[in-house]
């Protein structure tokens, strides 16, 4: 199968539809803050979590239908009635007059994320299979919609308001969105052609006979964490730079969108190194790799004191004399590590690795009688790890990109083993992680209650990366045992 001119411009324009969606999806993390921020609106912090993460639940259960009915119907018009669809709430938005108001007119327009799947689905109809994974990737890079709004939403509205003089400004935002959505329809539904798999003409209980395999709930949890956990991350790590680093919201936002960012786009490196390499080479590297720097980034930002080396009495006797600097017993003298407090300044210095202090302080006075290895002066040591923010945060841009190659590698393998039925596979797998956007903040919060830990998220990183890593590993045990006799049938046979 060669690929056409169409083929690439229908690619261009998935990629840009998801874009335009995936910004509008992510709207809540932005406009829902400011407006709490500013006290708009009297939300509870159990309410604001929901306004935040109803669009990404609902994004992500509707991507299953909307799968289906790309394999059934094509992309076309799927797609440009899901642009004109969403808009409505999305305008609606602008009327919203409490929570209950603006959690239905959210449910609405996180319909958005769904585009995924339509997206998926009609972009590898166009393309031959040894080129899919770069053709999914590029589409996939659609996710840099959500530093989009990152960035732009926080000017746009200080815009629309006055600096926010006209709070009530805030309600063109979501008008400009719903006209964004609008013209993408009229332009996708103008631009492109339909096109259909074969599988179109399958029964709906057909379609769904891929289900049943296990290996898609397998490619859902490697999803789960690529993508899922993005996402999560993408609203998660504004109040942990905050929280932990005590930066300003406007700083924290800038490098939440440095993880996001990077992450949308490499996703069409990954789908070029699917290509080239192989989709379960890329996983191997890509859930090794979300082991490692997630195990580096648990470690949390401390000061320890801990008990360190003290002096004992090497002989029974009095003591005769007691300094800051010694301690005598009878004739003997022994020095006393006084403390410099050369810690005190030290969060202001650069530090990659923990820095140490130790000193001793005395426990006896002059004339107090000691026997043979008493205890004359305690031992302290104070540990300080900074977890610097900046090699923080070129961690988590890093762990980040590497999801980034992830969700293009879980896609490549969708069009291997399911060839006809990507809008479904593809839109289940995609339910399953946008699931883990919706449910992981969630997990964070009751793991930071618990451990009173801002790094105690990711240790779930680290243990659904191996948990992940060991399961693919073991499938991939099998296959290789199963077909490891019929290899040396085969070598043996081609042998003189």
């Amino acid at each position: 199968m060669k690929v056409t001119q169409g083929a690439n411009k229908t690619l261009f324009i998935n990629t840009l539809a998801f874009t335009f969606c995936f910004a509008a999806w992510l709207l809540n993390g932005i406009l829902v803050t400011f407006l709490a921020d500013n006290q708009v609106f009297d939300w509870s912090a159990v309410e604001i979590g929901w306004l935040i993460g109803i669009p990404v639940l609902t994004g992500a259960i509707f991507r299953l239908p909307a799968g289906i009915l790309t394999d059934k119907l094509g992309g076309k018009p799927v797609f440009a009635g899901l642009l004109i669809i969403c808009a409505i709430p999305m305008y609606l938005l602008s009327y919203a007059n409490g929570f209950w108001s603006f959690a239905l007119c959210s449910l609405g327009f996180g319909i958005t994320g769904a585009s995924f799947a339509v997206g998926i689905a009609f972009s590898s109809i166009w393309y031959p299979k040894e080129k899919q994974g770069i053709a999914l990737g590029i589409f996939g890079a659609g996710n840099a919609g959500a530093a989009i709004t990152t960035l732009i939403g926080p000017k746009l509205l200080n815009y629309l308001t006055d600096d926010k003089t006209n709070l009530d400004g805030w309600r063109m935002m979501p008008k400009l969105y719903a006209g964004c959505l609008v013209l993408m329809a009229i332009i996708f539904y103008l631009s492109t052609t339909n096109k259909k798999p074969a599988s179109s003409t399958k029964s709906l209980s057909g379609m769904l006979q891929p289900l049943k395999s296990v290996r898609v709930w397998r490619f859902g949890l490697y999803y789960f964490l690529v993508f899922g956990c993005f996402v999560a991350f993408a609203g998660w790590l504004v109040p942990y730079y905050t929280n932990v680093y005590a930066l300003d919201l406007a700083t924290a936002g800038l490098l939440a969108s440095c993880f996001s960012l990077p992450s949308g786009v490499i996703r069409a490196f990954g789908g070029w190194l699917s290509d080239k390499f192989g989709a379960r080479k890329v996983m191997y590297w890509v859930l090794g790799t979300s082991v490692v720097l997630s195990s580096a980034l648990i470690i949390p930002r401390m000061d320890i004191y801990a008990a360190g080396k003290g002096i004992m009495a090497k002989a029974s006797g009095e003591v005769t004399e007691v300094t800051d600097t010694y301690i005598k017993v009878n004739d003997k003298t022994y020095p006393v590590r006084q403390r410099s407090n050369g810690l005190a300044e030290e969060n202001e210095a650069f530090h990659v690795f923990p820095v140490k202090e130790s000193w001793q302080q005395v426990r006896v006075k002059a004339g107090d009688q000691v026997n043979k290895k008493e205890l004359l002066a305690e031992g302290k040591t104070h540990i300080y790890f900074q977890a610097n923010v900046w090699i923080f945060a070129i961690v988590a841009i890093i762990i980040g990109s590497v999801w980034g190659i992830g969700k293009a590698a879980v896609y490549k393998h969708i069009p291997d083993y399911f060839p006809e039925e990507v809008g479904v596979v593809g839109g289940m797998v995609g339910v399953l992680g946008g699931l883990g956007g919706f449910f992981c903040p969630i997990l964070f919060g009751y793991l930071l209650e618990g451990t009173g830990l801002w790094s105690s998220c990711w240790i779930l990183m680290l243990v659904l990366s191996s948990v992940c890593l060991i399961w693919m590993h073991n499938v991939i045990r099998k296959m290789t045992n199963k077909a490891t006799p019929s290899l040396v049938n085969k070598f043996e046979n081609n042998v003189d």
